[in-house]
């Protein structure tokens, strides 16, 4: 017997048929107050849930007696409470691996479009403001042979720091809970105390997780360690900064600019006083958007949601270091 899955995200067709094979679906595109009591019913006879974009705290979750396995479509996995489904001995799947180069590449187009003031400067011309040649008022800065500090050495920040070294000549400093051999042996980066690569880093990139650790984790403290010319990229979470500090930071100068594809508040209300500073580039989640790459990303939950279902986690299980053995 097919075993019962509610799928609350969109897949494409590939992954849908593949899904449709083992599993009897009950898909919903969204969780809202118009289908909220058709989504609780599925979940009262569910074995597995996938999809992502949606907190499923244990208020949601409660309603899931049977639940089995939970598949997010997504390498972040802070929509879910671990020690909560650790305690239902529910694993975790995610999908890491098959979005770093592509999120690299996002990040790696911040850093780019905030060094040459790319999105302030092409607005200018789109608007009729580039009456004549550009002058010292509106150059950008040199980003080869610059200092990129990653605070979160993971395989995304690895695959930024590949093309700052490889591409742009730069120099990488990391720091990490562990240190990263591979780098420093392909890359030279050099292991430091995050102190030191904020004062020291012309670009600041953050990549960490989201954890009770690290939430909050740049502030005005952190910025005011900063360079003046410093440039700070955050492609991790919203939350592992402290929005309303970077605001006042870009305000008042004590950085250039800062590269943000993640938010506090998403989507980022119009009304953010980030959306006011031309010293701020501001993508809307976009790290892993590309046809190929959220394809890969389905095709793979899809796959870790079937092997869990049949009793195998031992591929891309963000929980399974608290599930008892």
């Amino acid at each position: 017997m097919k075993k019962k899955v509610l799928l609350y995200k969109t897949l494409p067709a590939e992954a849908m048929a593949r899904l449709a094979q083992h599993a009897e679906i009950s898909q919903f595109t969204g969780l809202d107050d118009n289908n909220k009591a058709a989504f609780f019913d599925a979940l009262a006879t569910t074995d597995g849930i996938i999809g992502s974009s949606i907190m499923m705290g244990p208020d949601i979750l409660d309603q899931a007696p049977q639940l089995k396995a939970v598949s997010t479509i997504s390498v972040g996995t802070d929509q879910f409470d671990h020690d909560y489904l650790a305690k239902r001995g529910i694993p975790l799947m995610h999908t890491p691996g098959v979005l770093d180069e592509t999120t690299a590449d996002t990040l790696f187009t911040l850093i780019m479009c905030t060094a040459r003031r790319a999105v302030e400067l092409a607005n200018m011309v789109r608007e009729g403001r580039w009456t004549k040649n550009i002058t010292s008022e509106h150059f950008g800065t040199d980003i080869h042979g610059k200092t990129l500090g990653i605070i979160g050495m993971g395989r995304i920040g690895y695959a930024i720091a590949k093309r700052a070294h490889l591409g742009f000549d730069m120099p990488i400093q990391y720091c990490n809970r562990s240190r990263k051999v591979e780098a420093e042996e392909n890359l030279n980066a050099v292991y430091t105390d995050m102190a030191t690569l904020l004062k020291t880093s012309d670009f600041v990139c953050v990549m960490t997780p989201l954890t009770q650790e690290t939430q909050g984790l740049i502030g005005a403290k952190e910025f005011a360690m900063m360079k003046p010319s410093a440039i700070f990229i955050n492609g991790s979470r919203g939350k592992v900064i402290d929005e309303a500090a970077l605001v006042e930071a870009l305000k008042e100068g004590s950085i250039r600019a800062a590269g943000l594809d993640v938010f506090e508040v998403e989507p980022l209300p119009a009304s953010s006083p980030l959306c006011e500073l031309d010293n701020a580039v501001l993508f809307p989640h976009i790290g892993s958007a590309t046809q190929e790459t959220r394809d890969s990303m389905a095709a793979c939950a899809v796959d870790n949601l079937i092997n869990a279902l049949n009793g195998d986690i031992s591929a891309n299980c963000a929980n399974g270091h608290l599930l008892k053995p």
